[in-house]
């Protein structure tokens, strides 16, 4: 068993998730159980299947959790782009969150190679 928390990835990802839920809190009321759930559900999926990817006892089955993680990460990428074209994000936090999400996904890459 390994102990997620102390992985990089889980670290990184985990702040991630809470920067958007803060970013979220800002969208509109009417969105809360469309575009923020998405996003919010979307973004907490990444560090969810690490951790539970580590809980597992195979290489297999760790590599499994990661490509899920995977596409939840690009998942959040479409939706931080909806999120900028429907101006719930301003153009900079939009370039800063992406930026960020490609990096996470390469992080996640390299693991699940």
């Amino acid at each position: 068993m390994r102990d997620f928390s102390k992985m990089v990835i889980w670290q990184k990802s985990h702040r991630f998730t809470l920067t958007i839920y803060n970013q979220t809190r800002l969208f509109p009321k009417e969105e809360l159980f469309g575009l923020v759930s998405q996003m919010r559900r979307s973004a907490a999926s990444i560090p969810t299947n690490i951790a539970e990817g580590c809980g597992r006892n195979s290489n297999p089955e760790l590599k499994r959790f990661f490509v899920i993680a995977t596409g939840s990460a690009s998942e959040l990428q479409y939706q931080l782009l909806l999120s900028k074209d429907l101006k719930y994000i301003t153009l900079n936090d939009y370039f800063e969150l992406d930026f960020e999400i490609v990096q996470i996904r390469k992080m996640i890459f390299s693991y699940a190679e």
